[in-house]
């Protein structure tokens, strides 16, 4: 096992400094106390409005966002603690001004009311149906159960999902 130290911890103190993030694949500074969750990051410094702060205590999953790949409740997670690391938000999602074919099946399917958990749900959704998580509609609510639609468009939103999953398959 190598124990080499390559390079040591930053250390910081409360007072403001500056933190790197990539954020959807571009590099960003921010100068931020070290409290500032990577939702506020997001949202009030990088003026990345997509991620929503519903809850602010991370039981509703609107602020899910990705950091290298792996869901991640943006409210519940430091920006300092992103430093190095990928973080990819819903304005990240589509390319080249195409819909992801997620954010492309909940239009289809009408999955989503006044919209304010979207973006989580799509986030969620996207990495459920990579990770292989969507055989049936039971095993999608419970992958999905960390996203809280206030509206109730769960019907539509597994819809949705199944559309994309269908889809992957019949591609194969």
């Amino acid at each position: 096992m190598n124990t080499d130290i390559i390079s040591p911890p930053v250390e910081r103190g409360p007072e403001t400094g500056t933190v790197a993030l990539t954020v959807n694949g571009q590099a960003r500074e921010l100068r931020i106390e070290p409290r500032v969750s990577l939702l506020d990051a997001l949202r009030e410094h990088l003026g990345l409005t997509g991620s929503k702060k519903g809850c602010d205590q991370g039981t509703c999953g609107a602020c899910t966002v990705w950091v290298d790949g792996r869901r991640v409740l943006a409210c519940l997670t430091l920006a300092v603690a992103c430093e190095g690391r990928e973080v990819t938000t819903i304005e990240g999602l589509a390319a080249d001004g195409a819909l992801h074919p997620v954010q492309a099946a909940f239009v289809e399917h009408d999955a989503f009311q006044c919209g304010y958990c979207t973006p989580g749900q799509i986030m969620s959704a996207v990495k459920l149906l990579e990770e292989g998580h969507a055989g049936d509609d039971a095993e999608i609510a419970e992958w999905m159960s960390g996203n809280i639609c206030r509206c109730a468009a769960y019907p539509n939103i597994r819809a949705a999902i199944r559309g994309v999953r269908d889809a992957v398959e019949g591609e194969r």
